[in-house]
C-alpha cells in the first residue's frame, strides 16, 4: 500500500489449524519448560477477577459505536505472554502481578524527565470512555471500551526536544511474579515503540481500565498502550518506563522475528503475517468472518501520518 494522501473461540477457529499450530510451536519451544516449573496450579485459567470500580469518565467523540466484545472474552481470551502463551494463561496467572505501588519514569529527550506514580499519573486529566476496534495479528478482534487519558498530556508535561523523533515503551519484566519471563521466548523486558507523531495522535491512549472498571491485570494493568490503528502487540501492557528517543527503536517482536514484524505494524490487509492472512478477520463473539479494514478502520483519521510511505516496504 502507497499512501498518497491524507464468546471465546479457540485459536484453532479463528486461524488455520496449520498455521496456528505452526505459531504454537515456535511459542512453546521458548517457553514451555520455565512456565511448566512456574504456573500456578490453583487458578482457575478462565477465572475473572473483581475490579476497582471508575466513575465519571468523559464519553469520547472518538468511540466507534461498534458492538462490544463481552467482558467475559475481553478479559479471559487474550495474549500476555510475561504470563504464559495459551490464550487463557494471563487470566489464570497475573493475578500474583502487583500493582501499586507502581510508578512510570519519563525521560530521554525531554526538558522536564519525571517519575509518576500511577494514581497522580491518572489525575493529570479527566479519563475518558474510548472505545476502540482492536485488531490481533493472529487473524482475529475484538471492540474494546477503554478507560484512559491521551498519551499526549503525560508527553506534554515533560516537554520533548526539537531532537525527540521516537517514544519507547518498556514493560515490567518480574520473573516472580511473571512466569513468562522466566522464559527465552522474548528478549524482556518488553518494549514497544512508536513515532512521536504517532504517540502525539488523539487515538493513542494509556488506558487504566476498561467496562469502566480498573484495568484487569490479565489486560495489562494497571496502565497500557493503546493505538487501535495498529495490531495489538503493539500496546505494551503494564508500562514503567517511556523513553523520548532520537532514533527508531528495536522492539520485542522485531528482535525476536525481523523478517515477519515491522516497527510500524499498522494494520493492512494487503499484506501478510508470514504465518497470517490479514485480508479477513474474526471477530471474537462472532461466528463469520469479515474483511479487514486498513488502518483497522482508522484511514480517515490517520493515513496522513504516513503520506508517501511504501508501507509493504514500511510494515
Amino acid at each position: 500500500m502507497l499512501i498518497k494522501s491524507a464468546c471465546d473461540i479457540a485459536p484453532s477457529e479463528i486461524t488455520p489449524q496449520e498455521t496456528w499450530l505452526r505459531r504454537r510451536e515456535f511459542l512453546k519451544s521458548a517457553a514451555a519448560s520455565a512456565l511448566v516449573a512456574g504456573l500456578p496450579g490453583v487458578l482457575n485459567p478462565t477465572t475473572v477477577y473483581a475490579a476497582e470500580k471508575f466513575s465519571g469518565a468523559l464519553k469520547s467523540p472518538l468511540s466507534t459505536t461498534e458492538t462490544q466484545t463481552s467482558y467475559k472474552n475481553i478479559t479471559s481470551y487474550n495474549n500476555f505472554y510475561e504470563f504464559g502463551t495459551d490464550k487463557s494463561d494471563p487470566a489464570g496467572n497475573a493475578q500474583t502481578l502487583k500493582t501499586r505501588p507502581w510508578t512510570v519514569t519519563v525521560e530521554g529527550l525531554v526538558k522536564q524527565p519525571k517519575t509518576f506514580a500511577i494514581d497522580d499519573l491518572l489525575k493529570l486529566a479527566p479519563l475518558e470512555e474510548r472505545i476502540s476496534r482492536m485488531r490481533c495479528v493472529e487473524g482475529w478482534s475484538m471492540v474494546i471500551p477503554w478507560l484512559g487519558l491521551p498519551l499526549a498530556t503525560l508527553l506534554k508535561q515533560v516537554e520533548p526536544l526539537g531532537t525527540a523523533k521516537y517514544v519507547e515503551f518498556v514493560s515490567a519484566a518480574d520473573p516472580a511474579t511473571m512466569p513468562g519471563v522466566r522464559s527465552h521466548l522474548l528478549d524482556w523486558p518488553y518494549r514497544e515503540g512508536l513515532r512521536l507523531d504517532e504517540a502525539m495522535h488523539p487515538l493513542t491512549i494509556l488506558a487504566a481500565g476498561l467496562y469502566g472498571e480498573a484495568l484487569p491485570k490479565q489486560n495489562g494493568a494497571p496502565l497500557r498502550l493503546v493505538v487501535p490503528w495498529k495490531y495489538g502487540f503493539k500496546g505494551a501492557k503494564s508500562i514503567i518506563k517511556i523513553r523520548l528517543v532520537d532514533r527508531e527503536p528495536v522492539t520485542a517482536w522485531m528482535k525476536a522475528g525481523p523478517g515477519e514484524y515491522g516497527f510500524y505494524s499498522n494494520v493492512n490487509p494487503e499484506v501478510d503475517h508470514p504465518r497470517w492472512s490479514q485480508a479477513t478477520e474474526r471477530r471474537i463473539g462472532e461466528f463469520l468472518k469479515r474483511k479487514t479494514l486498513p488502518f483497522n478502520g482508522y484511514a480517515d483519521q490517520v493515513a496522513q501520518l504516513y503520506t508517501g510511505m511504501d508501507l509493504r516496504k514500511n510494515f
